[in-house]
């Protein structure tokens, strides 16, 4: 990990979660020991206390924190990162010691490890041990109901039937969009992949998707425009393999249901999204988490980042 990656909490040594009194003792200690006077480097000195002075006003703390601010490299130095580029194909695996490869369906191990790191943790470990972060919620004065309701749908497909096969996978729920100022509905961590996913509500039937539109009965549906916030968070995050998700659920709740037919197309910016139904999400975001390198990893880190940047 260099200097220039670390975010202000790894400069000051502080978790995610500290306290305002935890903040300020965490800066006198880490200024005395990085001041000039005291044998300290100069600009060592200069980074705490930028990072003391943005944590401090709960404001600018706030604002950093939803920047998904600046991190550090994962410490497993084993890992081979698949994909720097949104929708990259590329799966490469990490062994273990023991020359089996790494399974979704093996027991979580975290990285950096908390015992016998050093590190001081950036999220305590029974917050890095919890499948599910956040719910979905109102957002502003005015609450969308049916939005609600089709976010918590897909909370409970994810938990149901993603996050028990891959112990590992984290689901985390009401992130600001990196993009714009809306929001990302939901993303699962697992490894070094990253899938955003958000939803649609339409009637039954058997939908054409044609690259941009789903087209139904001379009926043409737009879906939520989610490619540019995958390209941000794959810039944000350029260790992990990002892509984006759209279910369309029935009003009935059959995973089945509608059929969505993928009519072939050149491939474009838009294959970094899928569309597809309930039953089509569970099994693709199956295949594309469990593919990537070491998917029992839970990386710390970027599981900091993401919990910093829930509305």
């Amino acid at each position: 990990m260099t200097e220039s990656s670390s975010s202000h909490y790894q400069v000051l040594r502080v978790a995610v979660t500290a306290t305002e009194k935890e903040i300020k003792v965490a800066y006198r200690r880490a200024a005395r020991s990085a001041h000039p006077d005291h044998g300290g480097d100069a600009a060592t000195f200069r980074r705490v206390t930028a990072a003391y002075e943005t944590l401090i006003d709960p404001q600018r703390r706030k604002a950093y924190d939803r920047s998904y601010g600046a991190g550090a490299a994962p410490a497993d130095a084993g890992a081979h990162f698949d994909a720097p580029a949104a929708g990259s194909r590329a799966s490469a695996t990490v062994r273990r010691p023991g020359g089996g490869r790494n399974t979704a369906g093996d027991p979580p191990v975290y990285v950096p490890p908390y015992e016998g790191s050093g590190e001081i943790p950036l999220i305590p470990l029974e917050q890095a041990g919890q499948q599910v972060h956040g719910m979905p919620r109102k957002r502003g004065i005015f609450g969308a109901e049916a939005r609600i309701q089709r976010e918590m749908r897909t909370v409970q497909l994810l938990s149901r039937q993603v996050l028990t096969a891959i112990p590992a996978a984290r689901l985390i729920n009401g992130l600001q969009s990196p993009a714009d100022n809306s929001h990302i509905d939901h993303a699962v961590l697992s490894g070094y992949r990253l899938a955003l996913v958000n939803s649609m509500l339409l009637p039954k039937g058997a939908y054409a998707w044609d690259g941009r539109t789903l087209n139904h009965g001379g009926r043409a549906v737009a879906p939520p425009q989610l490619a540019r916030v995958v390209w941000s968070m794959q810039d944000i995050f350029p260790e992990l393999n990002v892509t984006g998700w759209t279910v369309v659920f029935s009003p009935d709740g059959n995973l089945h249901e509608p059929v969505i037919d993928h009519h072939r197309r050149p491939a474009g910016p838009m294959e970094t999204v899928q569309i597809v139904n309930a039953a089509g999400l569970v099994r693709g975001l199956k295949e594309f988490l469990a593919a990537g390198p070491a998917p029992n990893t839970v990386n710390v880190p970027v599981l900091a980042r993401l919990l910093r940047g829930m509305h």
